[in-house]
């Protein structure tokens, strides 16, 4: 007998990645279904207090979007254009420029237009659905069960079940245990963060500490063990300011300096330092629900190796996408939300949704953003290890505007100790710390030629995993988290 579907696809989640996800496989024709536990009105929201995050994009991904399907943002969910990054120094002293234009989104509007265009498109929204796991089936998953608005219990069967649920996820963490699928991330590959939206007064001009132009990364290890501090401007007198730090630095920090700071302490220690604001209030943002305090945890490190199984794909944080160095994950949640869409319509239009029919998602998603995450993964386990004072001296010293660009971007640049070595001489700590980063380039160089030969099917995929993983191990053993 045919087995009978509610669906052809369940999408689950209506975030960035979930809400474009189900507009690409509604406007081939296929019957999809896309749940969220949020009202209609909060579409995509991660906690009681809202969209926790920077809310940065740059233009690069809008423009994907835009040369994919019909879409496309402006003001007021493009909050305010900046035009570039600027990373500080722990000291203040130095800085690099990253350049490429993008935005600070107005996130509620920003989500709530993407869902607008997924039920345009075709797609069946469910808000306030609680998807609690997977339906699995000889070996397939075969749809969802959770609760509906009513609390009611809820089963639901698609050809193909899209997760898109975020870090937090209980559909991969409770897919079936297989070599072919990772359930569980490391703690020390997650950073909590804290983001605060204020209203402010100007107290006095500082582009260090907030310029309306540029989003603004302060790395400190002291303020931020294992991450950093951001100023990201909003339109009007409103900004975005937040941390993250990773729970191993933090530990060491606080053991090393006799302290017992937590995210939360490090977080208002951190709004409150900024010299350029006076009269800090909090607001929130859409009608209430985005609040002005917030705190969540984020994934850095490469997306997850394999996206697929049977009956299922992931997308966006479900699939820890976000990059290893600057935690970013809207573009990388879009982009992939869009190629899970597109794949899952294309193996719909081939009949067959096993893990071997959906594989050329991994290939697209590798090729549009995935091949350079392990190796930025690398750099960033290698940042985590530099105290305050190496990375002064480094930020003068070890790299130009160009090259700390490339490896912030995970591409490969070309260092030599022999033409830097008299400007690193200084000092022992300084001289280890610029060889190890010789020893980074070189791995992030071999991570990206393994994910360049990204295998072609699942048959060779264990073997190349193991080659992967086991470049990340080495560069962990090898660096510790050491902040002070």
């Amino acid at each position: 007998m045919e087995k009978k579907y509610d669906y052809d696809i369940i999408v689950a989640g209506a975030g960035m990645s979930g809400s474009l996800a189900a507009a690409m496989a509604a406007k081939r024709g296929y019957k999809v279904a896309l749940l969220d536990r949020n009202k209609e009105e909060e579409a995509g929201k991660k906690t009681n207090w809202g969209w926790v995050c920077g809310d940065a994009v740059a233009d690069d991904h809008l423009k994907y979007i835009k040369s994919m399907v019909d879409l496309e943002f402006g003001f007021p969910e493009l909050d305010n254009k900046v035009e570039g990054v600027i990373a500080y120094s722990p000291d203040m002293q130095s800085s690099f420029k990253f350049e490429g234009s993008g935005y600070v989104l107005n996130r509620p509007l920003f989500e709530a237009k993407t869902l607008k265009y997924a039920v345009k498109s075709g797609a069946e929204h469910m808000p306030q659905f609680e998807v609690e796991g997977p339906i699995i089936e000889n070996d397939y998953v075969s749809g969802i069960f959770g609760k509906d608005k009513g609390m009611n219990h809820v089963e639901m069967r698609a050809k193909i079940v899209i997760d898109a649920l975020g870090i937090a996820t209980t559909l991969r963490r409770k897919l079936p245990e297989s070599p072919y699928v990772v359930r569980n991330i490391d703690i020390n590959d997650l950073e909590s963060t804290g983001r605060y939206l204020y209203d402010f007064e100007l107290d006095h001009e500082d582009s260090k500490y907030y310029d309306p132009k540029n989003a603004l990364i302060h790395l400190n290890q002291e303020v931020a063990p294992g991450g950093y501090g951001w100023v990201f401007p909003k339109n009007g007198n409103k900004v975005n300011v937040g941390i993250g730090v990773q729970k191993a630095s933090l530990d060491e920090r606080n053991r090393k300096l006799g302290k017992k700071d937590t995210l939360h302490t490090l977080m208002e220690q951190y709004a409150k330092s900024i010299p350029a604001f006076k009269s800090l209030k909090e607001y929130d943002e859409g009608e209430g629900s985005n609040k002005g305090k917030g705190y969540w945890s984020v994934a850095v490190r490469r997306q997850i190796e394999n996206l697929v199984y049977n009956g299922y794909m992931g997308a966006g944080d479900s699939m820890v996408m976000p990059n290893p160095i600057s935690a970013g994950g809207i573009g990388p949640a879009m982009v992939s939300g869009l190629l899970a869409g597109k794949n899952a319509a294309d193996a719909l239009d081939n009949g067959d949704f096993s893990m071997q029919g959906m594989w050329k998602y991994n290939l697209d998603y590798n090729k549009n953003y995935g091949y350079k995450t392990a190796g930025m993964e690398v750099f960033r386990i290698y940042l985590q290890s530099l105290n305050n004072d190496v990375l002064n001296y480094g930020f003068k010293n070890f790299l130009s505007k160009g090259e700390a660009e490339d490896l912030s971007y995970g591409r490969v640049t070309e260092l030599s100790l022999a033409s830097k070595l008299v400007m690193v001489l200084k000092g022992a700590s300084n001289i280890s710390a610029f060889r190890n980063l010789l020893y980074v380039v070189k791995k992030m160089k071999g991570l990206n030629e393994i994910y360049s030969r990204y295998p072609e099917s699942p048959s060779t995929f264990l073997k190349w995993k193991e080659e992967v993983t086991a470049g990340i191990e080495d560069a962990k053993s090898r660096f510790k988290p050491n902040p002070i």
